[in-house]
């Protein structure tokens, strides 16, 4: 699998074990916590995955998010959503 970097590899703790969603509330929210989104991979017609650096707080943010208990800038977040679905609806692979 072929990773896209958005920043340079001094940025990357974890670039070999990239964190993997299919979900855009959580992509979304990890941008807004200011992840790297490193990759979109649609080669699923069907559904997208997200890939992100991972770092030692990863899983504790993804746990967060999935017990309801995330609190992040309502308006950060919401831009963050349109992205990432302009991303997923104009980029032409």
């Amino acid at each position: 699998m072929n990773i896209k970097r958005n920043s340079d590899s001094s940025d990357d703790i974890k670039s070999d074990n990239p964190f993997i969603t299919y979900d855009i509330g959580l992509a979304a929210s990890l941008i807004t916590l200011g992840y790297k989104l490193i990759d979109v991979d649609k080669s699923n017609p069907r559904k997208s995955q997200f890939m992100f650096n991972r770092d030692e707080q990863t899983e504790k943010m993804v746990n967060k998010y999935w017990d309801d208990s995330l609190t992040l800038p309502a308006r950060s977040f919401i831009d963050n959503l349109k992205m990432l679905k302009n991303r997923l609806y104009s980029i032409v692979d």
